[in-house]
């Protein structure tokens, strides 16, 4: 087992904290506890966060507590008892609606007692021990699994879980309940002959556990955690970070567009799957014979046309703060320099260079009665782009479907929108992470993008959206999202308008998470995000699309270096204030 990267939780909890407005009255108290602590907490529907902390020195600190609520907190609302060293915490609130959040900084190894109803639990460092009890609320442990104990038991629902690495498996107790219980890290198996020995998945044991008399080496840090968590339906995260767990958490087996993502050997994706289904990857994992990556598959063109002095041609993509490609630009509105050093321009000409687009549709169950639309509307993409283009289309409900490889066969492409269905659950990120890992992978160096026709939500992904982030970023690919309320497909099914009625156009809108990852998704690629209000708006999208993919520009310029391709030292400069340039690729052209 590779050693494991905390994900920094407190850094989490610090945000979590400074989201709830400052206007609202906390309290916060000194917790005067002894060198021994322990810590009981009830708060029946608020969170509960508590933070592992030593001072510089390595002393443990007395713990401070901190209440928060929009609401604002009364003292009285905040009650703590103290006895020998433990200190008990129950949150007192006449109004049941009320939400008040605690975040708890405590000595390290400190035992800890938790339990609440609707509210979350997000336990952080070296503690001696965890037991918490919650209803629907999310356990959220990032802690030492040096020599790790844990008991996870579920009351009223099946196991909803992700773990670093792969837990006991799952029993079913009698009335109804689910259990998880086993041992990590420098736990001991019994042999035969009555030794214990390190479980195969343990890191080693140091050579020399013993200092030498007289060595001033820091003592050895206790690290054996225990961690007790009984849930009625919520859900358990054990060192994985919140915001990479997918939305679907069921044990289930692995999809097409999950095995795919396996084969890619793309590392980050490859990694979040594993997380997601453990049993599922591995036992996929090992079938597959040993991946062999592949060493220059990104570099498409010859690498003798690429280095030396000479004459240099730029394809230079040119945009706004708002990722929007500029047009009408000429040599006059360029600067190249190579190490610092100015180069001659020659000439700057618009690209004709062909796009590879993957049109990734939804045809998931939210849209399940409107087939036709989503034909339409693909049909009149495929219409709108350049006829050099290369276009694939990719399906997508619980699992993804080509329908089309690339091609710049029009009526081929139409043909096969008539091969499909609609229906199912959404696994929207798994579509995006395929279309990344394996359709886009072996063009890596060419001009690729993803156009992508859906209303942004998503429930039976195995990956979370910020899973994503890196892979899209390597990929090099422009991503336009369209994101579209079913609502108002079934509008315009029924040659109905939504500003008719106030309240049916209240439900005409995306949810604020789609809205926010659609901006992301283009910022981060390059892209540009298209939120749909009106279904003329695709159209127009479509067009623009275009526009922005043809916007690009050819730089001819005089080089002195000898690196490949587009070295660190080749800076390529636009002459406009807010304007920024990316190099896509830099070839050498014959004298």
């Amino acid at each position: 087992m590779r050693p494991k990267a905390p994900f920094s939780l407190p850094i989490i909890l610090v945000f979590l904290v400074l989201a709830i407005p400052a206007a609202a009255q906390d309290v916060v108290r000194e917790l005067a506890l002894g060198p021994a602590p322990a810590v009981d907490v009830i708060n029946h529907y608020g969170r509960v966060a508590l933070i592992a902390v030593t001072d510089a020195k390595g002393a443990a600190n007395s713990g401070k507590l901190t209440a928060k609520s929009p609401a604002g907190v009364a003292e009285s609302e905040i009650k703590i008892t103290r006895s020998e060293g433990r200190a008990s915490i129950e949150v007192l609130t006449k109004n049941s609606k009320k939400r008040i959040d605690l975040v708890l900084s405590v000595p390290a190894r400190a035992v800890i007692k938790v339990e609440t109803e609707a509210g979350a639990v997000d336990i952080s460092g070296n503690f001696a021990s965890v037991q918490a009890k919650t209803d629907t609320g999310t356990t959220t442990l990032d802690v030492p699994t040096d020599d790790l104990h844990y008991q996870f038991l579920w009351t009223e629902s099946r196991p909803r879980f992700v773990a670093d690495f792969e837990l006991a498996p799952v029993k079913e107790r009698s009335a109804g309940r689910f259990e998880i219980r086993g041992t990590y890290g420098e736990a001991r198996k019994v042999k035969p002959n009555g030794k214990t020995a390190p479980e195969e998945n343990s890191a080693p044991a140091d050579e020399n556990p013993a200092d030498p008399p007289g060595s001033n080496t820091e003592p050895k840090v206790e690290r054996s955690v225990s961690l007790n968590i009984t849930t009625a339906r919520g859900i358990i995260l054990l060192n994985v970070p919140p915001s990479e767990v997918g939305s679907d958490l069921r044990e289930r087996p692995l999809t097409n567009a999950a095995k795919a993502i396996v084969r890619s050997g793309d590392s980050l994706l490859m990694e979040a799957i594993r997380r997601s289904a453990p049993k599922y990857y591995g036992d996929y994992a090992r079938s597959l014979p040993p991946y062999k990556r592949e060493p220059t598959f990104a570099t498409k063109t010859n690498p003798e046309n690429n280095g030396g002095p000479g004459l240099k041609r730029a394809l230079v993509r040119v945009t706004d703060l708002s990722n929007r490609a500029i047009a009408g630009l000429n040599a006059a509105d360029f600067e190249v320099t190579e190490s610092g050093s100015a180069r001659d321009i020659l000439s700057v000409s618009p690209s004709t260079a062909p796009f590879n687009l993957v049109l990734l549709l939804d045809v998931s169950g939210s849209v399940e009665n409107y087939v036709n639309f989503i034909r339409k509307a693909a049909r009149n993409f495929v219409e709108t782009v350049d006829k050099k283009d290369r276009v694939s289309i990719i399906i997508f409900n619980e699992d993804v479907k080509v329908l089309s490889t690339f091609s710049t066969d029009k009526a081929k492409l139409s043909e096969s929108l008539d091969t499909f269905d609609a229906g199912g659950g959404t696994a929207y990120y798994d579509a995006l992470a395929y279309t990344v890992a394996d359709t886009l992978r072996p063009l890596r160096g060419q001009r690729t993008a993803i156009v992508i026709l859906t209303d942004g939500d998503d429930n039976r992904s195995f990956l979370a959206f910020d899973s994503l982030m890196g892979s899209i970023q390597e990929s090099g690919a422009l991503i336009y999202p369209l994101y579209v309320p079913s609502g108002l497909i079934a509008l315009a099914e029924q040659n109905k308008n939504a500003d008719i009625d106030p309240m049916r156009k209240k439900y005409m809108s995306l949810t604020a998470k789609s809205e926010g990852e659609g901006e992301r998704l283009a910022k981060v690629s390059g892209g540009v995000y298209y939120p749909i209000t009106q279904i003329s708006q695709i159209q127009k999208a479509y067009q623009d699309i275009v526009l922005q993919l043809r916007t690009a520009y050819v730089v001819t310029y005089r080089s002195e270096s000898n690196a490949p391709g587009v070295s660190p030292r080749l800076k390529i400069k636009v002459k406009r204030d807010g304007a920024y340039t990316t190099i896509n690729s830099v070839e050498s052209v014959d004298n």
